[in-house]
């Protein structure tokens, strides 16, 4: 963690509101992630639950958070595991249910072990148990043992919960609103993530791997105190910059082609998100130009639509206006301009949204639509804005000077009272600049 980290008395604040959302007489229960097993007994990292990070802070697996607004001898109770000496020689330490409650500020707290023998009494007389099934089947298969434990001694007066709720309808929502503080850790993962995109430009030349790109991402997030990218980083050279989420990273980057880089890292569990397109050798050719210039227009379209009042698909529609005209106007589409929008003739060459909500997750929570309407944008949201072009190396219906080009530009964009901020306007996107950067 750095100095950037949410404050306890944030995290306080979260699970009141949440729990003021909450009906009377009821309970909400998040597990933790899970340890997940990589291969044979080698371990992935452990990533928390964004939800249950969220709204706790308490970075351990094995751990289960329980919310019971107005009770009486505390209403945020935290399973978690007991400090075993033995056991942290090997795996670290652990806060265990003293610091659960000290560090934390846990009202009570247990061994994890305990659970079963403890927290069916919590549920028991509650008329609605808010939690997010689905997410987690071992759990919920736990869940519902509870619940059944509870009903098995109904002749004897116990009363089960009278239904289920799920707790992401509350929590996606709060989560969609960044507080100052997230938003500033935000920042500064947009910061280092810059700083990667730039460093790449600068060493990127003819022979180099996809792989050793992304080695230079790797190297400066870590630098800058980032420990993992946000996502699986996507470094397409040539053709491979028309497949949208294309991993492999293990060609040749090839003097004439275009490199697509899709990267951002996690700081403090909050994550960037930003795409660059440039040329391998340092200079762009008139036809990538011309397609680049036309994404990056579509871009700044986008983001003029970011502000409160216009609603989230705004951006989009901007977007596929500018590409479709410009596709038209180079001879890619042909036909009337608003039959070709109304028609999504542009979706051969452009097949995504412009954007999605960032947050703790690169494509976080947050309902685009609010019954059937799209959401109106507030401040303290999060998106990114990434038109993009895609031209398939196999495509006929194209001059053969436009195929296997792909091109996307990606920034990432806070809503402001009085319109936007670009967080991630430190790594260059017009064509002159990136030239001269790489020139250099």
């Amino acid at each position: 963690m750095t100095e950037l980290a949410i404050s306890s008395k944030e995290y306080i604040q979260r699970r009141q509101t949440l729990m003021e959302m909450m009906a009377p007489n009821s309970i909400a229960i998040l597990p933790a992630s899970a340890i997940k097993i990589r291969n044979r007994d080698a371990e992935y990292g452990f990533r928390q639950d964004s939800d249950f990070q969220y709204l706790t802070g308490f970075n351990e697996p094995e751990a289960v958070a329980v919310l019971i607004p107005g009770r009486e001898h505390g209403e945020f109770i935290l399973f978690c595991r007991e400090r075993k000496r033995e056991e942290e020689i090997w795996t670290g330490y652990r806060s265990g249910p003293e610091g659960a409650i000290e560090k934390y500020g846990a009202h009570d707290a247990f061994p994890i072990s305990d659970i079963d023998e403890i927290l069916p009494g919590m549920i028991e007389g509650r008329d609605r148990v808010y939690y997010s099934m689905g997410c987690d089947p071992q759990f919920d298969k736990q869940v519902m043992e509870w619940v059944n434990t509870i009903k098995a001694k109904a002749r004897s007066g116990a009363h089960p919960p009278g239904e289920f709720a799920a707790l992401d309808h509350l929590l996606h929502d709060m989560r969609l609103y960044k507080s100052p503080a997230e938003l500033n850790i935000m920042r500064r993962s947009s910061v280092i993530a810059a700083q990667a995109h730039v460093r790449a430009m600068k060493v990127c030349k003819p022979g180099l791997m996809e792989y050793q790109l992304e080695a230079e991402f790797l190297h400066e997030f870590m630098l800058n105190g980032a420990r993992a990218p946000a996502y699986t980083t996507i470094v397409g050279g040539g053709a491979n910059g028309c497949i949208l989420h294309y991993v492999d990273n293990d060609q040749q980057l090839n003097d004439g082609d275009l490199v697509l880089i899709d990267a951002g890292c996690e700081l403090d569990f909050y994550a960037s998100d930003i795409t660059r397109t440039f040329p391998v050798s340092g200079k762009y050719s008139e036809p990538q130009r011309q397609l680049y210039q036309l994404v990056l227009d579509a871009q700044y379209a986008a983001i003029e639509e970011v502000k409160p009042g216009n609603h989230w698909n705004d951006p989009h529609v901007a977007a596929v206006r500018v590409l479709t005209n410009g596709l038209l106007e180079l001879g890619l589409l042909q036909g009337d301009l608003e039959t070709l929008i109304e028609e999504e003739a542009y979706k051969p060459f452009y097949m995504h949204r412009t954007g999605h909500w960032l947050g703790m997750d690169v494509h976080d929570v947050g309902e685009y639509k609010v019954g059937d309407e799209w959401r109106v944008l507030e401040p303290g949201m999060v998106m990114t804005v990434e038109p993009g072009l895609y031209i398939a190396p196999d495509c006929q219906d194209v001059e053969e000077k436009w195929r296997g080009i792909g091109i996307r530009i990606e920034d990432d964009v806070i809503v402001t009272k009085s319109g936007h901020e670009v967080m991630t306007r430190g790594v260059p996107k017009e064509v002159d600049e990136i030239e001269a950067l790489m020139a250099g």
